[in-house]
């Protein structure tokens, strides 16, 4: 099995931000995974550096454009280390091969007939560098860059687009997989509904000389697409080197929403003029908003990755980006959600087990990883819920559900911190009769965070190779990087010494509610009694504990066939999961979207007329008129989904 995976080519007309260390993180990690899985792997990034803008942009910094490209092309190959990103191959459209094989391709579909001359009056968008049709527009302006087009009239040459409108929707009819997720899929259908128009694919030297000649008129460069999208091709040798033929049938390209039409339509319809194969899959994600607004240079919230980094550390930030998106739809970034992953997931949940589980071993056998005895129903419930665990996550991570794949993976962290308590190895410890049970109980704890090292590998590479040499394992161990012959039980070798590190993930500062969480370790203190409410049961605070409580926002709402009272919500919180609420008649859809109410986050899920339900809506019940109604329970302003309710 082979994998070859990409990212756009990123245009060098602004430096890296949060959009781009996003899709290249995805890349990076799909990259990883498809590596764990055993597979032969080809992962290529890059920089495109024609075009108007550019131009534009040389000029404000006051030198030549390939000057100006040769230095934000390099801000691009510099960040990816710093991100823990290792492509493959990082590829130029200023590259003398790329040159080459765009020359070619261009000489190929114009002798087919493909291409043509002719003049051509359009509303040209200088932001998008391209015409735009009377339907794009929203109150005459282009809606990416909130300025009207001009209008420019002069003689181009042609792509004949149109020929291959059909080809084109039955290809995507017949493979549903090839746009996903699926909503943009339907976009792609809904925009082929109409005529397509031929494609503008270049500009005359007189208006711009920063591009690649056309090779059978030197009037004329390319138009920037034609150009950038051809990337995928040269990085692997097109059209007669060994790694075209090996890759290419097997490309997946992973995009922002942003530059759809060009993947979806230009690109597939350029391979069909050329005679190539299309492309296996594309994968579209969503923008990252900053605290909930468009990120913008022009309003100054411009996340950088490098800053990033040194404010949270590498493998926070790579969690946090696939953990708190869900693949295909918009996300907020702020700094307190952020840490609030840091605290929650990776220092509580996460580094505590680790903690806890290593310094158990150090204590009570001597830091070597004991034999395990026979085992218990506890045991296998654990066996159980590391094999769930591991087949989850390999389905989730193949279908871009990065953050269901993680939400999988801290499911069985739970369990893991649960068995510890429930077992209580500190307990066993007290009486020598009970050796063989403790030594059981440490070692499964410790085949807990091997598998857990083996799945994190993709996701944090750097914390991942820490634990590995916590456990006393080499980074390239089989045990830990390859989910074939390490995703088996009773795989760490008895008699392993364990190693001792600094602290996996130091809390970060909370701004304040370190505060608030001592003022309620003081009452807890003070143990006062809790007033009687009558009717009701009292029960342990202890209890209380066990439910996970957290703001969800509803973000679709579906009626439950052949139901009258049940509405099928998909909530994010912060990750997607589908729950069914008795409210249909309380609440219609266009009420609920949007609404952030509070869930219990941590049910098992059940089937309710055929749908799995994975928590339950809070909601209070009271009577107006002589009839019940139901009022969903809420916060009083808006917080990050995803917010535990303490």
């Amino acid at each position: 099995m082979t994998t070859y995976i990409t990212t756009p080519i990123y245009y060098v007309n602004a430096q890296p931000h949060l959009g781009h260390a996003y899709t290249t993180i995805v890349a990076d990690t799909y990259s990883r995974f498809r590596r764990l899985c055993g597979e032969k792997v080809r992962f290529q990034t890059g920089t495109d550096e024609h075009g108007d803008k550019i131009v534009k942009a040389a000029e404000n910094d006051h030198v030549p454009p390939q000057d100006y490209v040769d230095k934000i092309s390099a801000l691009f190959r510099q960040t990816w280390p710093l991100l823990q990103v290792e492509p493959d191959h990082f590829i130029r459209t200023t590259d003398a091969e790329h040159v080459a094989v765009v020359q070619r391709i261009l000489q190929k579909v114009y002798d087919s007939g493909d291409i043509y001359f002719d003049e051509y009056t359009g509303l040209y968008c200088q932001g998008c560098e391209r015409y735009l049709t009377g339907k794009e527009l929203v109150d005459g302006n282009c809606p990416d860059h909130q300025k009207p087009p001009e209008e420019i009239a002069e003689q181009n040459y042609f792509f004949r687009m149109s020929r291959y409108q059909q080809q084109l929707l039955d290809h995507i009819h017949t493979h549903p997989e090839f746009i996903t997720p699926e909503r943009y899929r339907n976009e792609v259908l809904s925009f082929l509904s109409e005529p397509l128009e031929d494609l503008c694919i270049s500009r005359p030297k007189s208006r711009l000389t920063w591009g690649i000649e056309l090779p059978f008129d030197d009037k004329f460069v390319t138009y920037v697409w034609f150009d950038a999208l051809i990337n995928y091709l040269t990085g692997v040798g097109y059209p007669d080197g060994p790694q075209f033929a090996e890759y290419w049938p097997v490309a997946e390209h992973v995009i922002a929403k942003d530059i759809l039409k060009p993947h979806a339509i230009y690109w597939p319809t350029m391979l069909l003029a050329m005679g190539a194969p299309l492309y296996q899959k594309l994968h579209v994600h969503g923008y990252w908003n900053i605290d909930d607004t468009k990120m913008s240079k022009s309003i100054g919230n411009v996340v950088r990755p490098k800053e990033l980094v040194q404010e949270y550390g590498v493998d926070t930030v790579r969690y946090f980006l696939l953990r708190e998106m869900s693949f295909g739809l918009d996300s907020s970034f702020s700094s307190e959600a952020i840490v609030a992953r840091q605290n929650a997931d990776l220092a509580n949940d996460l580094g505590n087990l680790f903690s806890r589980a290593t310094a158990m071993v150090r204590k009570y056998r001597q830091g070597k990883v004991p034999a395990p005895a026979q085992f218990t129903e506890a045991d296998r419930e654990l066996v159980a819920g590391a094999e769930n665990m591991l087949r989850d996550y390999r389905q989730l991570m193949a279908e871009f559900l990065f953050h269901r794949g993680l939400q999988a993976v801290w499911e069985f962290v739970g369990m893991a911190n649960r068995y510890i308590v429930t077992n209580e190895p500190w307990a066993l410890a007290r009486d020598p009769q009970n050796a063989p049970r403790l030594d059981t109980v440490l070692y499964n704890i410790l085949e807990c965070l091997r598998l857990l090292t083996l799945v994190l590998q993709p996701v944090m590479p750097g914390a991942a190779g820490r634990m590995a040499t916590s456990l006393g394992l080499a980074e390239d161990d089989e045990r830990i990087c390859s989910l074939d012959q390490g995703g088996q039980w009773n795989m760490l070798p008895p008699g392993t010494e364990l190693q001792a590190i600094d602290n996996l993930f130091p809390r970060l500062d909370d701004g304040g509610k370190g505060a608030e969480k001592d003022a309620a370790a003081q009452r807890k203190k003070e143990k006062k009694e809790p007033p009687a409410v009558a009717g009701a049961t009292l029960l342990p605070y202890e209890h209380f504990q066990l439910l996970d409580l957290r703001v969800a926002e509803i973000v679709a709402v579906e009626p439950i066939k052949k139901s009258t009272r049940l509405l099928k919500l998909t909530v994010r919180a912060p990750e997607e999961r589908t729950i069914v609420a008795g409210i249909a008649e309380h609440y219609t859809a266009d009420k609920l979207i949007g609404k952030q109410v509070l869930i219990v986050a941590n049910l098992q899920p059940v089937k309710i007329m055929g749908v799995s339900s994975q928590g339950m809506v809070l909601a209070a019940r009271t009577e107006e008129n002589g009839q019940e109604r139901l009022v969903l329970s809420a916060v009083s302003s808006p917080v990050v989904p995803g917010s535990k309710v303490a």
